[in-house]
């Protein structure tokens, strides 16, 4: 049932008040300055709520981006993993371009627009954002346009399905040779830090993620399994690395000089939060002159190990926590022996040798 209601502002300007009321649907609203719109408007929207057609498509009309932007950061990204705490600056360069825009006024132009503008502007290291740091942007944008339409009912489509993603570069596979290897954790040892040496081989033997390794606690350490268990990780899942050999060794004498007030395997001088390697790790890059080498380098040398001695890209994917293959491809070539020798082997099987 609709009902119009005529009002007269303070000005004396006349409009008409429209209230839809149909049982089993929320009420709509809206103004208008004549009659004869109120009353189109009136019949065209009771048509297309008997029809299933426009509550979403009224809700979009009725919410800007930065409510939607608000209600994710309040709602959405507590229930995250801590490492995705960026998102919420993301989000809110978004609002600070767009917030002002009704939902129903986010096209995928609109949204491509910006993208570019954000791909030319300064980041705060004062270059240029990079594809894959536009894509993050992109993505948090559609998490949040999937939520609306999945959960808020704000929205009926993504606008993001049809923005073009910037295309990123190959991904870096950067990794200690075996020279290089032997020279910086050489260098290592005789660190400044007590602690760098047992935490670049906890790196290159485990893969562990940065942070991963240097927020570990041990309660975490099951030394009867030889496994690490890490409940905080980048993609929010539980992941088990193994502890074996000379790391296992390493923090097991760790154990003997532990403070008995930390929980943290690598404390900083507070006790409260993780040493800080950084300028230890680059000391004994120096000394060991390698260059173009990151901490998350330690990752892919790992991965590039476990492919030269024989592993499959899917148990590379398990142990490194990557959901798909795409993410270990990088490290195909390196496993080419391997595949060789499967290969070998079934000819070998079926033929005979």
């Amino acid at each position: 049932m609709a009902n119009i209601e005529k009002r007269t502002g303070q000005d004396g300007k006349i409009s008409y008040r429209v209230k839809i009321r149909l049982k089993g649907f929320p009420a709509q609203s809206a103004t208008f300055d004549r009659l004869t719109d109120a009353r189109k408007w009136t019949q065209q929207t009771e048509s297309a709520i008997r029809d299933g057609r426009h509550f979403k498509t009224n809700e979009s009309k009725r919410h800007i981006l930065a409510e939607a932007i608000e209600r994710y950061i309040s709602d959405v990204i507590p229930t995250k993993p801590k490492n995705t705490v960026a998102q919420v600056g993301q989000l809110k360069w978004w609002k600070d371009h767009l917030g002002d825009y009704s939902l129903s006024d986010i096209t995928p132009a609109l949204i491509a627009q910006y993208r570019d503008i954000l791909a030319k502007s300064p980041s705060p290291r004062g270059k240029t954002h990079s594809p894959a740091t536009v894509n993050r942007y992109l993505a948090v944008l559609s998490h949040l346009f999937t939520m609306m339409i999945k959960e808020w009912g704000w929205v009926e489509d993504n606008p993001l399905r049809k923005v073009t993603k910037p295309k990123e570069p190959r991904g870096r596979v950067r990794f200690l040779s075996n020279e290089e290897r032997v020279h910086f954790l050489e260098e290592c040892k005789k660190s400044e830090s007590q602690y760098l040496y047992v935490a670049v081989v906890l790196a290159l033997s485990t893969g562990g993620r940065r942070m991963e390794i240097l927020g570990l606690t041990w309660e975490y350490i099951d030394f009867n399994r030889g496994v690490i268990t890490l409940h905080e990780t980048k993609n929010g899942e539980r992941r088990v690395l193994p502890l074996a050999g000379h790391a296992l060794e390493l923090i097991l004498q760790l154990t003997k000089v532990r403070h008995v007030k930390c929980n943290l395997v690598f404390p900083g001088k507070d006790l409260k939060k993780p040493v800080d390697l950084r300028t230890p790790f680059e000391n004994a890059l120096k000394r060991a002159e390698i260059t173009d080498f990151r901490w998350h380098d330690l990752r892919h040398s790992c991965a590039s190990y476990l492919a030269m001695n024989g592993a499959s890209l899917a148990e590379i994917a398990e142990i490194l926590g990557h959901k798909t293959l795409q993410m270990v491809k990088r490290y195909a070539h390196l496993s080419e022996a391997h595949t060789s020798k499967v290969v070998t082997r079934m000819n070998e099987a079926i033929f005979g040798g």
